[in-house]
């Protein structure tokens, strides 16, 4: 008794009792997806009564979205992290295709890798009004949406495609990769290799590439 004692004091005056929640809510995330997020379970891995938890977040879901936040951080770095591999000799169209291919895959791939954070990111998202927030961007700056927002604007300034081809292009492309990635994790393409989803995964950011700037009329 004296020990647990102990460690839950240890754990609560550490300074920071809200991050130490949302790290344990995270944690949680990352192994078994957004379901296994709850108060109880977070604060007994925080070493801290509930009611403490209230202090922090008014109730289960402002705890779940702030999770949600955090896991979009993850994707966000994943897509940097993609995005600074990107040949830095490249210039002009083939550095803003580039760095587009990157933000596509970037997201894919953190979907396979990191499942639990990849359902959680989007699962109490209801609507854009938090996609631009700073809560949920990387150290370059952006969120995962940003990124990709970017990214197509690199490729209008690039000449690839046109101002009228970039209007709503970004949820063209994020509902394209975000399809994609939920069948490999949850649907019937689970059962594929690595090296074969890695093949579609590389097609379709080509695909969307190409699919931008084709005009509608072209051949």
């Amino acid at each position: 008794m004296e020990n647990a004692t102990v460690r839950r004091r240890s754990t609560y005056h550490h300074g920071d009792l809200r991050h130490a929640l949302l790290q344990a809510g995270l944690e949680l995330a990352r192994q078994q997806g957004p379901d296994a997020v709850s108060i109880r379970e977070v604060t007994r891995r925080a070493g801290v009564t509930p009611n403490a938890a209230y202090r922090h977040f008014a109730d289960h879901d402002a705890l779940l979205a702030s999770v949600c936040s955090a896991a979009q951080v993850e994707v966000a770095r994943a897509i940097e992290r993609e995005v600074a591999q990107v040949d830095a000799s490249l210039t002009g169209a083939l550095r803003a295709r580039g760095r587009f291919h990157a933000v596509g895959l970037g997201y894919m791939r953190f979907a396979q890798t990191q499942p639990g954070l990849f359902r959680t990111a989007f699962w109490a998202s209801r609507n854009l009004q938090k996609a631009a927030s700073p809560d949920r961007r990387s150290e370059g700056g952006k969120t995962p949406f940003e990124w990709l927002s970017a990214a197509l604007d690199e490729l209008v300034d690039a000449g690839v495609i046109s101002s009228e081809r970039r209007k709503g292009a970004e949820f063209l492309a994020w509902s394209a990769v975000h399809g994609l990635a939920t069948l490999l994790i949850d649907g019937p393409l689970q059962a594929l290799s690595r090296e074969q989803a890695l093949s579609l995964e590389y097609l379709l950011v080509d695909m969307v590439d190409r699919g931008l700037h084709q005009e509608p009329n072209s051949r």
